[in-house]
């Protein structure tokens, strides 16, 4: 057998210490610099007149109450939400044509909305159902999974459609 040996400390050595002491520096002096919480106006101490989130969920619900759409897309956005949200009070898990019906109500045409599958190959339910319409040169993409709702915009494909695949 033969004895193993300790490296003397060389320049190599020497240079990985200094990277990793560097590294450790860095990545906590970056938690220093973050900038301070959010903090409303006039938090309210009662957390019944608050029952969501407390100030910060206030601060935030403000300001998206006072974001108005500057875009078409955003503008479809918005009504979408609204239109899934209450679809997603409705039936947890919507069927294709439920959300079809959705994107359509909220001003999508019906005919051009892509919408993902309901159920997969073997006959199980999926566990979110998404839908996309092009608005403006924008894809306006929502879903709806356990009947909570998350509505995006992305770029159009350059196949000109939203989704990958065959999904109208």
């Amino acid at each position: 057998m033969i004895p193993l040996r300790r490296a003397a400390p060389g320049p190599a050595r020497a240079a990985v210490a200094a990277a990793v002491l560097t590294a450790s520096l860095a990545f906590t002096g970056c938690s220093a610099l973050a900038p301070p919480a959010i903090r409303a106006e006039n938090p309210t101490e009662n957390p019944a007149e608050n029952p969501v989130g407390g100030p910060l969920a206030s601060a935030a619900a403000s300001a998206n109450q006072a974001a108005k759409p500057t875009t078409p897309a955003q503008a479809y956005a918005a009504k979408l939400t609204t239109a899934l949200t209450a679809l997603g009070k409705q039936v947890a898990a919507p069927s294709r044509d439920q959300l079809r019906s959705a994107f359509a109500g909220a001003g999508a045409d019906a005919n051009t909305v892509e919408v993902s599958i309901d159920k997969t190959p073997t006959g199980l339910a999926v566990d979110a159902v998404e839908g996309a319409a092009v608005v403006d040169r924008v894809c306006v993409i929502g879903q709806v999974r356990a009947g909570a709702v998350h509505v995006t915009t992305l770029p159009v494909l350059d196949s000109g459609r939203c989704f990958v695949g065959d999904q109208r």
